[in-house]
């Protein structure tokens, strides 16, 4: 689990590779670069993804249940600057043929239980993925990564997300092109600003 204090970059949540706590005005100015281009305002995680947190995000795409301690978890990390200012959560939306094979979609379990925790509206219906795009495979780049989704997102009612600070939640955050392909579409729809929030961090 992150630590309060811990050294990342403030915008993508990418460990820096030291365990001194920093204040929170040298954490905002902790950059990696990695993440310029994305747009997205900030990204956060519970932790890095490994060990039992691993564990749990692959059990979480066969089984559609949120143990107790990583719901609090979860939603302890919401409470935080900067995402303590959104006012909607959106999901990540899968395709509808794979959710159709695995029967749920694991980041609307995840939305669920923040939305549900921190009554915050919760909008499963406004982003939409219009085509589906091949996995992730271990290995691809930022890249490759953000051409496999590029225009795979629409925003299906932008009435909805007009002037919202939006909650963008997933399972995990890998290089960001996910994330990045989906907050493009609803800031162009009118969101004032896109967060995201996920389980985990790749490294």
């Amino acid at each position: 689990m992150f630590a309060v204090g811990s050294a990342v970059c403030w915008k993508c949540n990418l460990p820096l590779g030291t365990d001194v706590l920093l204040s929170e005005e040298q954490r905002t100015a902790l950059r990696c670069h990695l993440c310029d281009d994305e747009v997205f305002t900030a990204a956060r995680a519970v932790g890095v993804y490994e060990g039992a947190l691993r564990a749990s995000v692959l059990s979480l795409k066969s089984t559609p249940h949120l143990g107790a301690r990583l719901a609090k978890s979860l939603c302890e990390t919401l409470m935080r600057n900067p995402l303590n200012t959104v006012t909607q959560i959106v999901p990540v939306p899968l395709a509808t043929e794979r959710e159709r094979e695995r029967g749920f979609n694991q980041a609307t379990i995840l939305a669920r239980a923040l939305a549900a925790h921190n009554r915050l509206p919760l909008d499963e219906q406004s982003l939409k993925r219009r085509v589906h795009t091949p996995m992730h495979r271990a290995g691809m780049d930022a890249q490759a990564r953000r051409a496999s989704v590029g225009d795979a997102f629409i925003v299906d009612r932008p009435r909805l997300i007009t002037g919202e600070r939006i909650l963008l939640v997933d399972d995990v955050l890998t290089t960001g092109a996910t994330a990045s392909g989906c907050a493009r579409v609803l800031l162009a729809a009118g969101a004032q600003e896109v967060f995201v929030l996920t389980l985990a961090r790749a490294v």
